[in-house]
């Protein structure tokens, strides 16, 4: 018995030495691969740092040298491009040729985006200029030309313009919306209302409705729902303008098959609409042709029915006098979003040809230019009439939509007759002086 208890003691601690040796092999052969990875890792990192140092110094070297100042753009080297030519050289026109705003409204931008898009240097590089940055994405807005063409004049890589993009009109969107795109206040919904009657023969109307649809790519996902009634790929935005031709409410990104009415009827302008956001409460809503008649909203075929949304009525030989004196009257007043959309699209042309970012940049985009559109409208910016002309041979038209009178609220249908009468009075008056004179 003490025999084989005293084997079996032995036999245990053999076997426990022998696993406590396999094991210290193991932990002593995995340290001494870490530690050559870790070795390797050093020495890589060394091999870069010394690279970049020694990119570092080529390039002071090469700025360092003087270059006879030239016009020719082309021949200058692209990392002096920026600081030599466009911040000393560049007259108005080329600023509005190339940024679509003066130099002036670039700076006003660039201060306003600052606390966002500033960047500080490290020490393996300096951080991109944040005017640099801004202007990389104007480029993109303005011209819509590939990556590849911009990285090469900016001297920046394409990874980087893609980025400044981004951040750029994210910023804008988060930064800017809130100072040059958002909904009226009371005071701002009479003067809007003001506006219209004065300039377009409108009255109680603040602002017109319509729909852009920008050109894309195939997306990855649900390519079908983006195909529009032309036959083109596309994304609509959703715009409401003022009686100057400025946003006040957009809502980007639906799929290009999404009918109009739909888009509506999932914004918040909807809601603002049907709740009386529109309505003044104090003072209450004034009278109109002997009824109480609130602010209201103009829009095409394309829209339901409202009391606070407007459309024409549909062209046939049955429509009265006063029926076809409302339509012209409607027309005329929704030629401002028209000139809106075209405007926009002639100024930023990343909405006019075939948009190739990915489908998350798209949308931010869209409203990023809505918002510097506003931003240039109102500092005065010079619109170029030439810019039009590309928007006038573009190769896809707009698509149009047409709602279902089934959708149509009754009460906007009362709200359209009170106007049918108010300007055949207005056109019968008109006539009689025309007699008298």
């Amino acid at each position: 018995m003490d025999y084989d208890e005293k084997t079996r003691s032995l036999m245990f601690t053999l076997t426990y030495m022998l696993m406590k040796r396999r094991r210290d092999l193991t932990n002593a052969e995995t340290r001494r691969r870490s530690e050559a990875q870790q070795r390797i890792r050093q020495r890589q990192y060394f091999l870069q740092r010394q690279k970049r140092m020694l990119m570092m110094l080529i390039a002071q070297s090469t700025r360092s040298v003087s270059v006879a100042r030239t016009r020719a753009w082309t021949n200058i080297e692209s990392t002096d491009w920026w600081e030599r030519v466009v911040m000393t050289e560049f007259q108005p026109s080329d600023w509005l040729e190339h940024f679509r705003m003066s130099r002036e409204t670039f700076f006003l931008l660039c201060g306003k985006l600052k606390p966002r898009l500033t960047r500080q240097d490290t020490c393996l590089r300096p951080a991109l200029p944040l005017e640099k940055r801004v202007a990389v994405a104007l480029w993109r807005l303005a011209s819509n030309v590939e990556y590849r063409t911009i990285s090469t004049l900016f001297g920046v890589g394409r990874s980087t313009v893609c980025k400044c993009v981004r951040e750029v009109c994210h910023a804008i969107a988060v930064m800017l919306r809130p100072l040059y795109l958002r909904t009226p206040s009371q005071q701002e919904l009479e003067d809007a209302a003001r506006l219209f009657s004065t300039r377009w023969g409108f009255p109680h109307c603040v602002g017109v409705l319509g729909s852009l649809h920008v050109p894309i790519i195939a997306p990855t996902a649900n390519a079908d729902s983006y195909w529009n009634s032309r036959g083109w790929l596309s994304v609509v935005t959703q715009g409401a303008v003022d009686g100057l031709g400025q946003f006040w409410d957009v809502c980007a990104g639906f799929p290009g098959g999404t009918e109009h009415a739909a888009i509506l009827q999932n914004s918040t302008l909807w809601a603002m609409g049907c709740e009386g956001g529109l309505s003044p409460r104090d003072p209450p809503p004034r009278n109109f042709m002997g009824k109480p008649l609130g602010y209201l909203m103009l829009g095409d075929a394309g829209y339901p029915l409202q009391s606070w949304l407007l459309k024409g009525y549909p062209e046939s030989e049955g429509l009265t006098p006063g029926q076809r004196a409302f339509n012209r009257r409607l027309e005329r007043a929704r030629s401002v979003v028209d000139d809106a959309f075209l405007r926009l699209r002639a100024r930023w042309q990343c909405l006019l040809k075939r948009n190739d970012c990915h489908m998350d940049v798209v949308p931010t985009m869209i409203l990023a230019c809505c918002i510097l559109h506003n931003v240039c409208e109102v500092h005065g910016d010079t619109f170029v009439d030439e810019w039009v002309q590309a928007v006038r041979q573009e190769d896809n038209p707009q698509p149009a939509d047409e709602a279902p009178a089934s959708g149509d609220n009754p009460a906007g249908d009362e709200v359209r007759a009170l106007y049918c009468e108010y300007f055949l009075q207005q056109d019968n008056q008109q006539n009689q002086q025309e007699q008298q004179n």
